[in-house]
């Protein structure tokens, strides 16, 4: 009976550490830290063999996303002390220079091709810059205060008023981003709008029709391009295959394979000397299996799973509906975008080439990911449990507030209390 009493007195501890006003609060604000310091680290070590074969310091990509990391802890600090009315205000704004910037893209002499996919602007020496990255982030803050404002005005239970004009402005980034051959992007644009309209009481029969458009268009779009079939044919392939067309996928598993269950140790990755393709991009899981092994992957994956439940927890709790709706887009965009990339590297999936959110290299993935962390942390701050339980906490600053003594502690002068035993000694 002990034992069974020992679980039962930790599940109890365990549901009122899950239901204090705070716990999304900290469980967001640990689980993306965690995972964007573990990314550092994995960054660090994938990259610096990338980095001496095309001639560069062994820490040069190190050093460009822990620059991307501090500039994005600025954005994450900004974005939590905004209010949430600001950042409602600002999304129009946001989702039309996501769209401006995609058309810029597309402008010769401007845009640039990387890999294949023409979404990239130059800022000008080692660095550049993907609009596509920051349409999800647009995406999710316009089409949560759409749908908000609609249904403050009941007028969601009619089609047109749910659908436009939120629909057609996705459709337009969703447009832009394909038009520059990132297929990845669109399907994590699609998963985000799909979430929006899902939280939102969509009904079934919508997803139904929508699903269909979407399949149908996917066939389309993968048969028109040779290297997308042959991406979709390496799906749960273990070795290169005719003419190496395979030869990513394979050393992923490779990679995978050869961590075992607490991998060869950090920095001595064997695929990372040239067998793997993109080690601190898009296949950074696969060296950080290989490094750290099934116990580092495995934690990795639980650190995921906890900011998306830290999300929905904080989305099903809140009254209001644009913290409900947007909560619920960022843990879609952020779920969508790891399961794909994971997805990918374990051959479940077709290599979309999307960064691993908070973790792969590349700072126009990692900026406004930290942004949306920021807005998270800005919606678990906005609950009131949790405004009273920080004004209690913690001062304006974020210093603790200090224990009030009484006035005659303070003063010099003696309490009551000493009065009355010098009285009673005297």
């Amino acid at each position: 009976m002990a034992p069974a009493r020992r679980a039962a007195t930790s599940l109890r501890r365990l549901r009122l550490a899950w239901d204090r006003p705070l716990t999304s609060y900290y469980l967001i604000l640990g689980s993306s830290l965690l995972l964007t310091s573990l990314g550092l680290m994995m960054v660090f070590s994938a990259s610096e063999i990338q980095a001496l074969r095309v001639g560069l310091p062994d820490t040069y990509y190190f050093r460009k996303q822990l620059l991307a990391a501090a500039l994005g802890a600025g954005l994450l600090f900004l974005a939590f002390r905004m209010p949430v009315r600001l950042h409602r205000f600002l999304a129009s704004a946001l989702g039309v220079g996501a769209a401006l910037l995609l058309v810029l893209v597309q402008v010769p002499g401007i845009g640039e091709t990387v890999n294949g996919n023409t979404n990239w602007l130059s800022l000008g020496g080692p660095f550049q810059l993907q609009p596509s990255e920051f349409a999800k982030l647009a995406l999710v803050l316009r089409g949560a205060d759409l749908i908000a404002r609609k249904g403050a005005m009941n007028l969601l239970t009619q089609w047109k008023h749910l659908l436009v004009p939120l629909v057609p402005e996705a459709m337009v980034l969703l447009a832009l981003v394909l038009l520059g051959g990132d297929m990845g992007t669109a399907m994590i644009l699609c998963a985000i709008l799909f979430g929006l309209l899902w939280t939102a009481g969509a009904p079934l029969r919508l997803f139904g029709g929508a699903l269909a458009v979407a399949g149908v268009a996917t066939v389309v779009l993968v048969l028109g391009s040779a290297h997308r079939v042959s991406r979709l044919a390496c799906i749960g392939a273990t070795d290169p295959g005719p003419g190496d067309q395979c030869w990513q996928a394979a050393h992923g598993l490779y990679a995978l394979a050869g961590g075992g269950l607490f991998g060869a140790g950090l920095g001595a990755s064997v695929e990372k000397w040239g067998q793997l393709p993109e080690p601190h991009t898009d296949f950074i899981f696969a060296v950080t299996g290989e490094e750290l092994g099934l116990v580092g992957a495995l934690s990795v994956l639980a650190l995921y799973a906890l900011l998306a439940a830290s999300g929905i927890r904080l989305a099903a709790r809140t009254p209001d509906a644009f913290v409900r709706l947007a909560a619920s887009g960022v843990i879609t965009w952020i779920t969508a975008q790891a399961t794909i990339n994971i997805g990918a590297v374990l051959g479940l999936l077709p290599i979309a080439g999307v960064p691993l959110p908070l973790f792969s290299y590349g700072g126009s993935s990692l900026l406004p990911t930290m942004f949306a962390v920021g807005l998270l942390l800005a919606l678990a701050r906005s609950e009131p449990a949790a405004r009273t339980a920080l004004r209690s906490r913690t001062g304006r600053f974020g210093r603790r507030r200090p224990t009030r003594r009484p006035v005659a502690a303070r003063t010099g002068a003696p309490s009551s209390g000493e009065r009355h035993r010098e009285l009673k000694a005297d």
